[in-house]
């Protein structure tokens, strides 16, 4: 097999490139991370990389589409559809590269009384003798059984069985001792503490939270990235790899579980514990990641009419997903409610009370995917928008995630460009608020009209190939490297996303006969709604006009919803009460969609009466 030497700069990374195999499969297996939103289809401007010396495979037509002559000239290519002919030396720019991000961790917290599903009793045990000669098992039982905190029939953990006998002699028969319903899941020494551990797994991020589970109280929180995001940014994407190849999708599993031991251990490390002392985890996320986590089959889940595996609540052994906690352990997972609502949905309702709601509420978790639910007259009506890794930064020329030097906020004052970045340092790219934020800026200024047309008599408007950009951050402000624009490309991408999520608000209020003007309370969820200018998603539409103080941004709310779960278990029954009480509507299969949606895709304030757009003033 031929292979060449291959030098990533200025990650500093360096090995061997076979002659099959792009440079994209190349970084993941040296352990550089290249962005890769699509999965390496080429489909998304995220795989950028300059070609510093050496030779590599032709152009593609791909390719030939998203640079121009010159751009390939000076070795700009995608690294998913590049393949090396020599060694080489490559540029990976900094929007390219995965950069740990500022990940939304915090939310709105709810006070409840600890309710945990395992329970912790010290015992003291008397030791064997001639005249005892009980099992140890039958020793501890017994000895729990007889001051009547757990009841007759109940079972020891085998793991937990493996470590008995040489963990109670080496504490001279005094241990701490967790019993999750008639099971002991787990023995430790007296000075070990009982945690729990809730997890939100995104598609692109995941929050983990370590919580003592005797008071309830949250000890250490931490954001990642979820590591399956090389496998593409979107759940269809993840969903297609796992069914071509199903290597790929038991490679997805072992990513997803690294990450939550690499949450336990670290949480648990911050804090002074092992994650041996975690003797219970909640884990919530859509129904693909729910999927993808257990190696359940998700071929199905992208097909309609999109029917998952199991919408019911599970309760697993960490052991056999992967998770290395307390020897006995479970992960509880909430349930799902459809093929693209998941138990991440559930959770964040049960955070924000919305399912309690006695007035009208519309409640969003804006991502990826974009649940939303319309609480009306004690009923809930949910949806899934698929308004797709955008605002992400996906599909956005100088877009990128929410990393340092990302430009977060902007205004657009006369020609001159006033922005915020990430980190207060140079700008490199716009993360997902700096990109609604141009958008809204744009349409404010007159640059592009309501349909998204972008017009040709402001300065900072130049063309672009066959169609025209508009300059934030000129060559001469960033010394000679390439400007920060929004392409009219650019514009039809957002206008797209944007148009799904007002599209999918508009089909629940004409199903339950509501105008826009009824809803009393908008409640945005997830990393993204929590960032943005709630002026600017009005400016261009994506959100009902309603007067500002009717929103309300939550935060993480599907980690708060995990964190609850995880502290009550009367809080799990409602979780189950909210997923058995959710009416769900799939857009794709309802004939209303398609005609809302192209109404919502203009900019503007607006509102949408059956299937007509009516301008507001």
């Amino acid at each position: 097999m031929v292979s060449y030497k291959v030098d990533f700069e200025p990650v500093g990374r360096r090995g061997e490139c076979q002659a099959e195999q792009s440079i994209l499969d190349c970084s993941r297996k040296l352990g550089v991370g290249i962005v890769s939103i699509c999965g390496g289809e080429g489909l998304f401007f995220c795989c950028k990389i300059q070609i510093l010396s050496g030779t590599v495979s032709e152009p593609t037509s791909i390719e030939k589409k998203h640079f121009s002559s010159q751009e390939l000239e000076e070795g700009h290519r995608l690294a998913c559809q590049t393949y090396p002919t020599s060694n080489l030396k490559i540029r990976v720019p900094a929007e390219s590269l995965e950069a740990p991000q500022r990940t939304q961790v915090e939310g709105m917290e709810i006070e409840v009384s600890p309710e945990p599903p395992v329970r912790t009793f010290k015992v003291k045990l008397k030791p064997p003798s001639l005249s005892d000669l009980r099992a140890d098992s039958e020793r501890l039982l017994e000895s729990l059984e007889s001051k009547n905190l757990i009841s007759s029939g109940s079972i020891i953990d085998i793991d937990v069985l493996r470590n008995l006998s040489s963990l109670l002699r080496s504490c001279d028969w005094e241990v701490k001792v967790s019993v999750r319903d008639n099971e002991i899941v787990a023995i430790s020494t007296g000075s070990s503490r009982q945690l729990g551990l809730a997890v939100d797994v995104g598609t692109t991020k995941v929050a983990g939270y370590l919580i003592d589970l005797d008071s309830g109280k949250t000890l250490a929180n931490k954001g990642v990235m979820n590591h399956q995001i090389s496998y593409g940014e979107d759940v269809i994407s993840r969903m297609a790899s796992a069914k071509r190849k199903p290597e790929e999708a038991v490679r997805m599993k072992e990513l997803g579980v690294e990450v939550l031991n690499e949450l336990a251990s670290d949480l648990s490390a911050t804090v002074k514990a092992r994650p041996e002392d975690i003797v219970e985890a909640v884990v919530v996320g859509n129904t693909a990641m729910h999927h993808l986590l257990l190696h359940l089959p998700v071929g199905q889940l992208a097909l309609s009419p999109y029917i998952p595996v199991i919408n019911e609540a599970m309760d697993i052994k960490a052991r056999d997903a992967g998770l290395q906690i307390a020897a006995g352990s479970y992960i509880h997972m909430l349930p799902n409610i459809a093929g693209f609502v998941g138990g991440d949905h559930v959770a964040m309702l049960l955070a924000t009370e919305a399912w309690k709601a006695e007035d009208v509420v519309l409640a969003l978790d804006i991502g990826t995917n974009t649940e939303v639910c319309l609480v009306s007259n004690g009923e809930m009506t949910s949806v899934s928008c698929a308004s797709g890794p955008a605002f992400e930064g996906a599909h956005i020329k100088n877009g990128m995630r929410a990393a340092s030097g990302a430009i977060e906020h902007l205004r657009i004052i006369d020609d001159k460009v006033e922005y915020q970045t990430i980190g207060e340092v140079p700008p490199v790219g716009l993360c997902g608020s700096g990109i609604l934020d141009s958008l809204a800026q744009l349409y404010l200024t007159g640059v592009v009209d309501e349909s998204g047309r972008m017009n040709n008599d402001h300065p900072r408007v130049r063309p672009y190939g066959k169609s025209r950009e508009f300059v934030l951050v000129g060559e001469e402000e960033r010394n000679g490297d390439p400007a920060i624009t929004i392409t009219q490309h650019d514009v039809r991408e957002l206008q797209l996303a944007k148009g799904a999520i007002r599209a999918g608000i508009q089909l629940l209020l004409e199903d339950k006969g509501l105008n826009q003007s009824d809803i009393d309370r908008v409640i945005i969820a997830g990393a993204f709604g929590t960032y943005i200018d709630i002026s600017s998603a009005l400016t261009i539409g994506m959100l009902p006009v309603l007067p500002v103080d009717r929103f309300q941004q939550v935060g993480n709310a599907a980690g708060m919803g995990a964190k609850l779960a995880l502290i009550s278990k009367s809080k799990r029954v409602e979780a189950q009460e909210i997923a058995r009480r959710v009416s769900y509507i799939e857009l794709a299969s309802d004939p209303r969609f398609t005609q809302m949606f192209a109404q919502a895709n203009y900019l503007g304030l607006y509102k949408i009466i059956k299937g007509r757009r009516e301008k507001i003033k």
